[in-house]
This record gives structure tokens, sequence and C-alpha cells, in this order.
């Protein structure tokens, strides 16, 4: 399973993209998160959120393909483009490394 993955759909015109990314939280002690951008194609993701903490990269994997499998159920189309909100992502894994670093306590989602 990749640690990044891009998925689209056409909308009432318009293209709604979803990009996913598996990092490495701060502190190399095995601990993963998975972190997700939604949007319309060519604007600001309109949403920007992290799950876990995962116990290890597989675990993290495991979800994204769970997540995969349910989106091509609702017509959503893996996508081989580069990820457009990459900083947007990279932005949300600082904020959560920071709670991570500060807490040293599980976070189940954010949202920004």
């Amino acid at each position: 399973m990749p640690r990044s993955l891009c998925f689209t759909r056409r909308c009432l015109g318009m293209e709604i993209r979803i990009e996913f990314v598996v990092r490495p939280l701060v502190g190399d002690q095995g601990v993963w998160a998975l972190l997700c951008a939604a949007g319309t194609s060519g604007a600001q993701p309109s949403s920007v959120r992290a799950q876990g903490p995962f116990h290890g990269a597989r675990e993290a994997e495991a979800i994204l393909a769970e997540i995969a499998t349910n989106l091509a159920g609702l017509d959503y189309v893996e996508c081989s483009e580069m990820l457009i909100w990459r900083l947007h992502l990279q932005a949300e894994l600082r904020r959560v490394n920071e709670a991570w670093r500060h807490r040293r306590g599980g976070f189940l989602s954010t949202e920004h």
C-alpha cells in the first residue's frame, strides 16, 4: 500500500479531490498519522484532517486501504497526479506533532 493516495470524482460539473498521506510522528517511537485534505480541484482544500495515532505504518496504511475501498464504491477514481495540497498536509502534520510533543497523548481526529 502506498503512503500517499489521491482520489477524484466529477460531481455537478466540479471535480472533487481527496488527498491522503501516512506519516510518522515525532520522536521515532513507531507512531504514525493519516492526514487528509479534501476540496475542489484547482482551489484550496476545504477540509484538512488527521486521524490516529496508529502504532506502526502498517496500521495506518490498513486504514488508508479501507478508505480507498470505500471511496471506490462511491465512484471516486484513484489519480496518479502529484499531490497538490502537500503543503497543507505538512502544516497539519506540524500541528499534530506539536500537540503530540506537549501531551504525549492520543489524538483521534483533528480538523482545520
